[in-house]
């Protein structure tokens, strides 16, 4: 009983995110719209605004591209729920492919035989354990324009925050145009070549409104939002004054010799929701 309730409310999280942006990405697009000095970039606001707008309203993805279905999950180690939770959210996944419907986008990198949206590695699952029994899933739909914009940069060890700050400045340069700006920037900082990459997907599931906790990493993310929107690529690429929405970072300690820093960007569809599952086993959408 538990389970299909699981399933339900997640396909009620995926197909809410397909067709409707997050409250904090629709307050950040317009604060864009108003801060915005070009007329062409304005016009592609504009049109960004409207585009959801006619998608919540018709019940329609917001884009055409509904992405790879991403899953973070925060469980609480103690919870007695967990071992069904793999498979409720391939059903639910299964169940949304249908109903919105998703456009199937899990194909095989050698044959490019398609699967749908379930298939080995998708949908991608990624665990924390956490102290408690609470279990909190946030669904982001991750486009392949903004994937293909991802990147492991390598900084000299002993740089310091301006040398990543450099280093991230440059990689999104050089991508930006090619991930529907205005972007979402995630930076992760430290640990090791696969966990720095790790750190700044999950850091996309972070609102655009709010900062790291820390305030050191609080103050640098802000002064890559800074250079990055002084760079003028703008909307779609246009020119203009916002580049990216917000950047969220995270940091892991490193070895002596290495500095990995991961970057992943999400286009200006932020598509996101998340669920709860509380110590009772009852599932809710909480944003």
């Amino acid at each position: 009983m538990r389970h299909q309730q699981w399933v339900d409310v997640l396909q009620r999280a995926i197909e809410t995110a397909t067709v409707e942006l997050p409250s904090d990405v629709l307050v950040a697009l317009r604060a864009a719209l108003v801060r915005e000095t070009s007329d062409l970039a304005r016009l592609h606001l504009e049109t960004l605004l409207e585009n959801q707008r006619v998608a919540r309203e018709n019940g329609l993805p917001i884009c055409q591209d509904t992405g790879t279905p991403v899953f973070f999950v925060r469980a609480g180690a103690s919870s007695p729920w967990l071992a069904d939770l793999h498979e409720a959210l391939e059903e639910a996944v299964r169940s949304a492919t249908q109903s919105i419907p998703l456009r199937p986008s899990a194909i095989h990198p050698f044959t490019d035989e398609n699967v749908g949206n379930v298939g080995r590695g998708v949908p991608v699952i990624d665990w924390d354990l956490v102290p408690g029994r609470e279990i909190t899933i946030t669904y982001v739909a991750k486009g392949g324009g903004s994937e293909n914009a991802s990147g492991l940069l390598f900084v000299q060890p002993g740089g310091g925050a301006g040398a990543v700050l450099q280093a991230v400045l440059a990689h999104v340069v050089r991508v930006a145009q090619r991930a529907c700006p205005p972007v979402v920037v995630g930076v992760g900082i430290g640990g090791t070549s696969d966990s720095a990459l790790r750190q700044a997907k999950r850091a996309l599931s972070r609102r655009v409104d709010v900062r790291n906790a820390d305030p050191d990493l609080a103050s640098f993310e802000l002064e890559v939002l800074t250079a990055i929107n002084q760079t003028g690529i703008g909307p779609a690429g246009l020119g203009g004054t916002t580049t990216a929405l917000a950047v969220h970072a995270d940091l892991a300690f490193r070895h002596p010799a290495s500095l990995p820093v991961g970057v992943a960007l999400q286009c200006w569809a932020d598509r996101r929701a998340s669920v709860r599952i509380g110590e009772h086993g009852i599932a809710e959408v909480v944003a």
